[in-house]
């Protein structure tokens, strides 16, 4: 008898395709299965298996459609079939709670409802002029918070279905985004909401982090085809290197003090950077084989923290020697921690399957955590970003299209970061 495998409902920008992607999977029997083991193939690999939190019905349909909508090859009339099958092998499960530690530091929250139902915001961005952007994942469009007025902007992208995904900005304060399911980088001017569009090559699928080095290039990662690049804006000339692992998946990327890129490959349990001289790229395999790392974050003195999403591990690495150390995260093994951050000299991020999503703080001097709920929920926060004045964190809660600031109280006798 085959052992069912639990698949989760982190799916996200993710089809249920991505969690069939390249690993050895034992579906239990019954009719759908061949439709779902065949047809459902995307850009995502078996992620979110055992700790899983399923999907009703009404779910599992909303996201069946959603992966057709966006190409997986299931016939329209094995879609029933496939949609009983998820809702009948694997069902809602309850998420753990939150565990709340109280502690030293101080947050406060202030959240707004963006307008359309179903945006789904991806990635947050703290703006240099204090505004929070996001990307409307399903709805096909960035959009700017004021937090001091409330008031919402939103700019429609000009080619369908972009499915915007990371956000950052220029030096002239030009918003930029990664189109996820087709092959260009983004440009908005806030002012005007004009949008320039670089197009990618063909192979170049799955835009996803994108991040300005100190020469101008803007590099990202291309989670669908196993890439990693970087974009001249004024030449437009694109390159490209492709991870020595297949179906790596990259994922986050932080740059190192000197201009190096580091990423996370959620395919497999490794870290990988890339040399912007030579674009070679090498890997480190970190010792668990079922670590899964989507996001990361660097210390002034470049260390890395990750958060591993599939175990409920926090973890430190070192890139000079390859060392890790970890710590069980507050919310347990099914806490699925993903946003991270630096702030005041402290690790920030977010348990975005507990209920509600947990923000989790650690001090690395005490290795200890202290923990606030998110008030409405959270509804899976997948990336966090730190303000330019170094007091806030912006967030995007995607399953219940909201925006976040987390204002922190300043440790007396830490000054302001340097401006950039």
């Amino acid at each position: 008898m085959q052992k069912p495998i639990r698949v989760g409902a982190m799916l996200g920008c993710m089809s249920f395709a991505g969690f069939l992607a390249g690993q050895e999977v034992n579906l239990p029997a019954g009719s759908g299965r061949e439709a779902v083991q065949t047809g459902c193939v995307g850009c995502h690999g078996l992620m979110t298996v055992v700790n899983s939190s399923g999907y009703t019905a009404e779910g599992w349909q909303r996201e069946v459609d959603s992966m057709v909508g966006r190409g997986a090859k299931v016939p329209q009339e094995q879609i029933a079939p496939v949609v009983e099958y998820l809702t009948k092998n694997f069902p809602v499960q309850a998420a753990p709670k939150a565990v709340m530690i109280a502690g030293p530091a101080k947050a406060s929250f202030q959240e707004w409802a963006l307008p359309a139902k179903g945006e789904f915001p991806h990635d947050p961005m703290a703006g240099p002029d204090g505004s929070i952007w996001h990307t409307g994942f399903q709805a096909n469009l960035l959009g700017r918070v004021d937090p001091a007025t409330g008031a919402i902007r939103e700019y429609p992208l000009k080619t369908p279905k972009s499915a915007p995904h990371g956000l950052t900005y220029d030096k002239a304060g030009n918003i930029w985004f990664a189109a996820h399911d087709a092959p260009y980088i983004g440009k908005i001017e806030p002012k005007s909401g004009e949008i320039t569009e670089y197009p990618l090559p063909a192979e170049a699928k799955g835009g996803h982090t994108p991040l300005f080095d100190a020469k101008g290039n803007l590099w990202f990662t291309l989670i669908s085809s196993d890439r990693v690049g970087w974009l001249n804006p004024q030449t437009k000339e694109v390159k490209l290197a492709v991870t020595p692992t297949k179906r790596s998946l990259p994922y986050g990327m932080v740059l190192t003090s000197k201009g190096i890129p580091i990423f996370a490959e959620y395919g497999t349990n490794k870290l990988a950077t890339v040399f912007p001289d030579t674009m070679e790229i090498h890997e480190w395999t970190l010792p668990n084989k079922d670590t899964r790392v989507r996001r990361l974050t660097i210390t002034p003195d470049d260390m890395i923290y990750y958060a591993d999403f599939d175990r409920g591990y926090l973890a430190r690495f070192d890139p000079k020697t390859g060392k890790v150390v970890e710590w069980p995260s507050p919310g347990g093994p099914r806490s699925q921690p993903y946003a991270i951050a630096v702030l005041h000299g402290a690790i920030w991020y977010v348990e975005a399957n507990t209920e509600p999503n947990a923000l989790v703080r650690f001090d690395p001097a005490t290795q200890k955590f202290q923990t606030w709920g998110i008030p409405s929920g959270g509804g899976v926060v997948r990336n966090m970003m730190v303000t330019r004045d170094g007091d806030h964190l912006v967030i995007a809660e995607s399953g219940i299209d909201k925006v976040g600031l987390v204002t922190v109280e300043r440790p007396k006798g830490r000054s302001k970061p340097a401006s950039h």
